[in-house]
């Protein structure tokens, strides 16, 4: 399907549902226009019986029943016609292999209460109403009236919770919001289904769960599409004639995103090359370039190469009429130039297996799977995932425009076809970093969009995408190539400086990919995520900016200016990243001086940045690379390098280390590094390498020690394989110390004197 027809299509489905919707208003029947006048709402309480952690209630011919499922978690299911449903089988919330946690009740009188050792869900009995609170008795939320079921005016079935909303209570979640979500939805209306919209106000992939600052979370478990309003009340409603939620108390959004993805799965652990920026074109039979063959591909990949730019991936046919052919050559010249190759879904998922044995390892699934409702997609997600892994070492990686609860297990979420304009830049900058909130650790849209574009957009936008785990270029839909080389200089050497620094920081974001593994947290994040205590992190102040793990700061410039204005910093000190300057926060930056070739990045003070030097691929490491830490000292801190081999399953049965590099300053340039061994084993780990460090320092040290030994002071960088030397003209001043190649399973301690 070409890009005109997608948008015929696209129009045809809103007519239809337009019109669906008002020939439904005006053959309803007198009084049942508005969704309330069909509404009912749960009775008083007529029978009560328990069975270990399941709770059973009923109400008239209603029937609910509670299972705890942690002591801190419980599913609550309402079936108005006494009959239980399983909307999502096993789908998506995964087996939960710890023993149910111990229970009690007791009868109040005017209500039930069922409790383990850290919360209590009462039951009132007329009417049922529900209310958690914790074992302190504090209140998490409330009922204001029972859970109602009906049709709303269009004649859909639909199931509502109606909550109370606390006097600071913030909200956020529902998946991929285009536009927002890293902002509270506080006051907002948020749709959660698939709309096929990609556009600033779609939501193509939607997850129907949110969380709130008043210390819980809930999923919706459930394939039907719903509307949260985060009014007072809140009201959460699905289009279905039955209620079924996961509830998860915390006591903070990391604890109940955790939560949240230990229930319907943490998300995957990408391959080094899936944090590599991607192609994407049609090279058969594409009408907009004329006639092309698969392994025209290669030419293209040379191209990044002769321009030394980083690339990760191609995707060598495309999913809307373009086929390919001499597939396994293709595959291999890919891999001979560090490459992998990749495959929309043109076929399906029948001949995947070949397709995979003949070197395919990123699937991008948007073609013969999404049909008509979300389980066909979850599952076009986990076929397209397990398929790669069945039918090589490696591990699935797969791309998808629509999906649902529990994809996060399986591929990167995208946001679809959209044209590159600075509009396009605004709205997605929200967009990523809130999607984590609900669990979404690999996030993205295209560099500069499909269509349209420009010189300078595709720069600006390409400058923070950077920070973003996954990105791809697409090409073959706008008038002329995207590749990151086509606009020519300046453009190409600005595009090249933040590829290269995007390798250069794959240890540094491939630690926090796999965090999110262990966490459910991913590594791009609202302010609001780390600064739960700030309101302006949850404000429109904080909307148009990021955190790239814990310690990058990125305020994206989305306007043809070279000025940013607006920049909010929270508490700490924050150095610029460019020009080491520093600042305190919590400030807000007007009149930030940002060139084209300038993204407005700050780090924040204690950090301990691992990064690879030198590299255009992960695959240009050598047994005695460096690993380089980037340094900004202040007061104690630390930072844990994961590593693995970087592709295969292996890391999955332990075949991991890591290193821990503590920093404690005593201020000016009196710093000590104490660097861990590398503890683990995995294919391919270094038994020995250097270590190199900058150490933003500001003023010069006296001296320098390793292991307790004086470090020889260079007079150029290239004098010796180990030493140090102070350099006042980097970023306002920096000590670079370089030691010699020494055993990983040994510590490295590193002392600079003022």
């Amino acid at each position: 399907m070409r890009p005109r027809t997608r948008l015929r299509t696209r129009l045809r489905t809103v007519i239809a549902t337009t019109l669906l919707t008002v020939l439904a208003t005006l053959v309803a029947p007198a009084g049942s226009a508005r969704a309330e006048a069909a509404e009912q709402t749960v009775g008083d309480v007529t029978g009560f019986a328990t069975a270990g952690p399941v709770f059973h209630l009923r109400a008239g011919t209603a029937k609910v029943r509670v299972s705890f499922v942690t002591a801190r978690s419980f599913r609550l299911e309402l079936a108005p016609d006494g009959r239980f449903t399983e909307a999502t089988g096993k789908d998506i919330v995964l087996p939960q292999g710890s023993t149910p946690p111990a229970t009690r009740w007791r009868d109040l009188g005017d209500r039930y209460e069922m409790s383990t050792s850290a919360i209590t869900l009462r039951a009132y009995k007329k009417p049922l109403r529900f209310a958690l609170h914790r074992a302190d008795g504090s209140r998490i939320w409330a009922e204001t009236k029972g859970l109602t079921w009906g049709t709303d005016a269009a004649g859909k079935e639909r199931t509502v919770q109606t909550l109370t909303r606390g006097a600071n209570e913030q909200f956020y979640g529902a998946g991929m919001q285009n536009g927002r979500g890293n902002t509270s939805h506080r006051g907002r209306t948020v749709e959660v289904g698939v709309d096929y919209n990609w556009d600033d106000g779609g939501h193509p992939n939607s997850v129907p769960y949110y969380l709130s600052t008043a210390g819980y979370g809930v999923y919706r478990n459930t394939y039907a599409p719903g509307t949260y309003t985060f009014g007072d009340p809140v009201t959460a409603g699905a289009q279905e004639r039955r209620f079924d939620a996961y509830y998860f108390a915390g006591e903070t959004a990391k604890d109940v995103i955790g939560q949240y993805t230990s229930l319907t799965g943490r998300p995957f652990l990408p391959p080094l090359y899936g944090l590599e920026i991607g192609d994407s074109d049609c090279y058969l039979h594409n009408k907009n370039r004329g006639e092309r063959h698969t392994l025209d591909a290669l030419k293209v990949a040379d191209g990044y190469v002769d321009h030394d730019l980083p690339l990760g991936w191609m995707l060598v046919n495309d999913g809307y009429g373009c086929g390919y052919e001499n597939l396994a050559e293709a595959g291999k010249g890919l891999a001979d130039r560090k490459m992998k190759m990749g495959l929309w879904t043109e076929d399906g998922l029948g001949k995947l297996a070949d397709q995979v044995k003949a070197g395919q390892r990123v699937a991008k699934l948007d073609v013969a799977w999404v049909g008509d409702g979300y389980k066909f997609a979850l599952d076009g997600c986990k076929d397209a995932y397990k398929g790669i892994e069945e039918n090589s070492d490696a591990r699935g990686f797969t791309w998808a425009p629509e999906s649902w609860s529990g994809a996060q297990r399986c591929g990167v979420q995208w946001s679809g076809d959209q044209k590159g304009s600075w509009e396009y830049i605004r709205w997605q900058i929200p967009t990523y970093a809130g999607a984590t909130m609900s669990g979404l650790a690999y996030t993205t849209g295209d560099v500069d969009g499909i269509f349209g574009g420009s010189p300078r957009t595709y720069v600006r936008d390409l400058q923070w995408k950077a920070f973003l785990p996954a990105v791809m270029t697409m090409d073959g839909w706008a008038p002329s190539d995207k590749q990151p080389w086509r606009y020519g200089e300046p453009y190409t050497s600005i595009n090249r400086k933040y590829l290269k620094l995007k390798e250069s920081l794959l240890p540094y974001m491939y630690s926090y990919a796999a965090e999110a593994t262990r966490t459910g947290v991913g590594p791009v994040r609202p302010l609001a995520l780390e600064y739960p205590d700030d309101p302006t992190a949850a404000s429109e102040a904080a909307k148009y900016e990021f955190l790239s793990g814990e310690y990058f700061l990125v305020a994206p410039v989305y306007q043809d200016t070279d000025v940013r204005n607006g920049i909010y910093l929270p508490k700490g000190t924050w150095t610029d990243y460019w020009t080491g300057r520093t600042y305190q926060g919590p400030t807000t930056l007007d009149g930030y001086h940002a060139p084209l070739d300038t993204l407005p990045l700050f780090v924040k003070g204690g950090a301990a940045v691992p990064m690879w030097p030198g590299i255009r691929s992960y695959e240009d490491r050598t047994a005695d690379s460096p690993v380089a830490w980037d340094v900004y000292p202040q007061g104690s801190s630390s930072f844990t390098l994961y590593e693995d081999d970087g592709v295969t399953k292996a890391h999955r049965t332990g075949a991991h280390a890591e290193q821990k590099l503590t920093v404690a300053s005593g201020g000016g340039a009196d710093v000590r590094l104490s660097l861990s061994p590398l503890q683990g084993d995995y294919r391919g780990k270094q038994t020995a390498r250097p270590t190199q460090f900058t150490v933003h320092t500001g003023t010069a040290p006296t001296a320098a020690t390793v292991n307790g030994s004086d470090l020889p002071r260079l007079q150029s960088p290239d004098a010796a394989d180990e030493g140090w030397w102070y350099d006042p003209s980097d970023r306002g001043g920096v000590v670079h110390v370089r030691t010699a190649t020494r055993p990983t399973d040994e510590p490295l301690s590193v002392e600079l004197r003022g």
